[in-house]
């Protein structure tokens, strides 16, 4: 029997992938899709675990060949996406797969594989609270912060093209809540 797939997307810094680790320690049985991006990797991020890293050639020659089962440029030069390989070769060992995707990735997933896929957004409390972590974590400079802003206002739109919303105002019990909803879908 092939596995299900849990997608959580959110705007960028809004939580998803320190939820998603805390996910993965809950027992759930999760297997975690590794997305591929053209970015070069931040402090502590490595190859294979965090992300595939690629040469933005490399990655356009895999989007070419129709080796992606959702990808997108999401900043100028930046892309992102999900290699079919990866997720087939979890699903058909009979494993539910865990994405950390951008918003409009997870509806593209959730339109391939429809009923045996869940989303769920995570939304920040607030854009002021959102610059605020975004800034905090000090991994990139004010320009970039204003871009991932705009972005993510743009992102909130598609909210309701999730199955189910949760709003990220504390780690923990927003973990602890997606953990309860994650569990009674894969019964």
């Amino acid at each position: 029997m092939k596995g299900k797939l849990i997608i959580i997307s959110a705007p960028s810094g809004t939580g998803k992938t320190s939820i998603i680790k805390n996910l993965i320690n809950y027992g759930l049985d999760l297997a975690f899709s590794v997305s591929a991006t053209s970015r070069k990797p931040r402090t502590k991020e490595r190859n294979g675990i965090d992300y595939h890293f690629l040469e933005h050639s490399d990655f356009m020659k895999k989007v070419q060949n129709n080796e992606f089962l959702e990808w997108e440029e999401v900043y100028d030069g930046t892309c992102y996406g999900t290699l079919k390989s990866e997720v087939e070769r979890l699903t058909n060992q009979g494993k539910n797969v865990i994405f950390d995707v951008d918003v409009v990735g997870g509806i593209n997933i959730k339109n391939i594989y429809g009923e045996r896929a869940l989303t769920i957004f995570i939304r920040p409390p607030s854009i002021a609270e959102l610059k605020r972590r975004l800034t905090m974590r000090n991994t990139d400079t004010p320009e970039t912060i204003e871009k991932r802003l705009a972005k993510a206002e743009h992102e909130l739109t598609f909210e309701n093209q999730f199955d189910i919303t949760i709003v990220n105002d504390d780690l923990l019990s927003s973990s602890l809540e997606i953990k309860d909803i994650i569990a009674n879908f894969l019964k």
